[in-house]
């Protein structure tokens, strides 16, 4: 059992919340109130950032001490949405969210994980018509290897799983949710996954 803390309570973290829980984990969400996005990273092991991404660095950087010697799971994409309010560009063009993340929290180890796929995929991996990949881009080999454990416990196979290395490998995957408004409007707003076939 793992103590995690998750950071925004929408579809994303609610949805990881309820499969993480059930997978035998101590899970705490922090809503919007006052002080409660810091006592869930003080109180966990492992932290979840399912914020928007658009406003996750400001969040987490000042949660630097709460953060301090924590797993930070990234699952957010820092973008630029279009009148539809789907992305229609990356936010960092010159890095990504987790790089961004990594170096305001140098004590924290950034993990990005689970950001290529629609929210019902990243917890019921089994859905879609054929296996999808799901990513790990980090520094510490230790915290990739506590995230694999847990994207296990959600579902994911030890095959689907590519570790990208370092952290700067989150520029390519944070990328892809570009691919997000025209899968959608091609073929409707239905679960699919980027992926990686060998």
């Amino acid at each position: 059992m793992t103590k995690i803390g998750i950071l925004g309570n929408g579809r994303v973290g609610g949805g990881l919340a309820t499969a993480l829980a059930r997978a035998g984990h101590d899970v705490t969400v922090a809503d919007r109130a006052p002080g409660a996005a810091a006592e869930a990273a003080r109180s966990a092991d492992v932290v979840v950032n399912a914020t928007p991404g658009a406003g996750s660095l400001e969040r987490l950087a000042a949660l630097r001490d709460e953060l301090r010697g924590k797993i930070l799971v990234d699952v957010s994409n820092a973008t630029v949405d279009g009148p539809d309010g789907l992305p229609a560009d990356l936010l960092h063009h010159d890095s990504s969210l987790a790089e961004k993340l990594q170096r305001a929290l140098p004590d924290t180890h950034v993990v990005k994980t689970l950001n290529t796929m629609l929210h019902s995929v990243m917890i019921v991996s089994g859905s879609l018509s054929q296996p999808a990949g799901v990513f790990l881009s980090g520094e510490d080999r230790a915290a990739k290897e506590t995230v694999r454990g847990l994207l296990v416990d959600l579902g994911w196979r030890e095959e689907w799983i590519v570790d990208l290395r370092g952290v700067e490998t989150a520029r390519a995957t944070e990328a892809a949710v570009l691919f997000v408004p025209h899968v959608i409007r091609a073929r409707g707003f239905r679960p699919f996954a980027v992926s990686v076939v060998t």
